[in-house]
């Protein structure tokens, strides 16, 4: 039985990596051969929204068509399964590994990759296809107003307030395959701690924040992620 009645487990690129998906940055400062600032911002889709669209048509592909959960993505659903508590799981990740493997309460802080956001009404629906600026929208009808459910730098993270709400509440705090270069999310541990909670980093080497962790297990996902959570049961 864990000592732990609510745990908030936040997950970044590191737990999709084994699962094919790339992550955030290659080495040499490019995201799949492009700058961030041409397929990532508000402006970028402003000024060419065809490459934009193109480019998350890609990694939609990918995702749809050779992704698969990988061992950590089960591990965190089987963890949830058998807990008698409230947890928690929040992803900086746009794929859905977490919902193919299990996962319930989930929050995807940054949008998911296989949902549509219509600019004109606001209204998002389920998308696994290609989009361009010759795909009607399924609510208003019209062409060239449908965006990847994606936020993109300069946009407000989704579902800010229940994050902060079950940073609060929480007395584990876990953060798994994450860099902690990226705001707001790179902040939860010092508000999980702030608010009493215990503190762990599952990470593949140390993160940018890794001495605000009160503990810390490097290894690869589907190693350390199984082993730690198989501690709490």
């Amino acid at each position: 039985m864990s000592r732990y009645k609510s745990i908030v487990v936040l997950t970044g690129a590191g737990v999709s990596a084994e699962s094919g998906i790339k992550t955030f940055r290659d080495g040499d400062g490019l995201w799949e051969n492009h700058r961030i600032e041409d397929v990532c911002t508000p402006e970028a889709f402003a000024r060419n929204p065809g490459l934009v669209q193109a480019f998350y048509n890609a990694r939609r592909r990918q995702l749809v068509g050779a992704a698969h959960p990988n061992p950590a993505h089960l591990a965190l659903a089987e963890f949830e399964r058998q807990f008698a508590g409230k947890f928690t799981l929040i992803t900086q990740n746009v794929d859905d590994l977490h919902e193919r493997a299990g996962s319930q309460n989930l929050i995807h802080m940054h949008g998911e990759l296989l949902k549509a956001r219509c600019l004109k009404t606001g209204a998002v629906v389920p998308w696994n296809e290609d989009m361009d600026s010759t795909t009607p929208c399924p609510c208003c009808k019209q062409l060239g107003v449908l965006r990847p459910h994606i936020v993109w730098f300069g946009e407000m993270p989704l579902d800010m307030e229940k994050i902060e709400m079950a940073l609060e509440q929480c007395d584990l705090f876990v953060a798994i395959g994450t860099s902690g270069q990226v705001y707001p999310a790179a902040g939860f541990v010092q508000l999980a701690a702030a608010y009493g909670a215990h503190t762990v980093e599952l990470n593949l080497e140390p993160s940018q924040g890794h001495n605000l962790f009160s503990e810390h297990y490097y290894g690869p996902a589907s190693q350390t992620v199984r082993q730690y959570f198989e501690t709490l049961s």
